[in-house]
Order: C-alpha cells, then structure tokens, then sequence
C-alpha cells in the first residue's frame, strides 16, 4: 500500500483506485471504508471506471459514505458509459 500512496498523493488515478481497494479489503493497511471511498471518488473524478463501479458499490452498500441508491446509479452510469 506505501507504493500505491506514493503514486496516489500525486493524483495518479490508477494508484488512487488501488489504494481504494487496498482500504475496502484491509489488504497492507487496516480495514477503512470511508479512506476507501475518497480514494475511489479522487480515481473516480477522474474518469476511471473501474474507480467509478467501486464508489457505485461504496453507495449502493452504505460503505464508508451514506446509503444512496441514486448517487450509486450515477457512479455505475458513469462507468457503464465507458464500456
């Protein structure tokens, strides 16, 4: 995760996303839906899309922001519009 940190605090949106999944999993960092949920909103913002299905899921699930069916549906449009 201290790599993906590096790269991420630079804006790099790739780094962003892992480093989003990296608080979603608890995988090299402990466990932290909402630090979760602004990395993948930074990678989101962006363009990604893969960043963009994760915040989807985040709002869908109510992890690490509120429960919102609608901001969900907007993230998930978002990604779907990418292909």
């Amino acid at each position: 995760a201290r790599w993906w940190r590096l790269a991420a605090d630079q804006g790099h949106a790739g780094a962003q996303a892992c480093l989003g999944e990296s608080y979603a999993r608890g995988r090299g960092v402990p466990p932290d839906y909402s630090a979760a949920a602004r990395w993948f909103r930074l990678a989101a913002e962006q363009g990604l899309a893969d960043a963009q299905s994760c915040l989807g899921e985040s709002y869908t699930h109510g992890l690490g922001v509120p429960q919102d069916p609608s901001e969900a549906a907007r993230w998930f449009r978002l990604a779907a519009e990418q292909g």
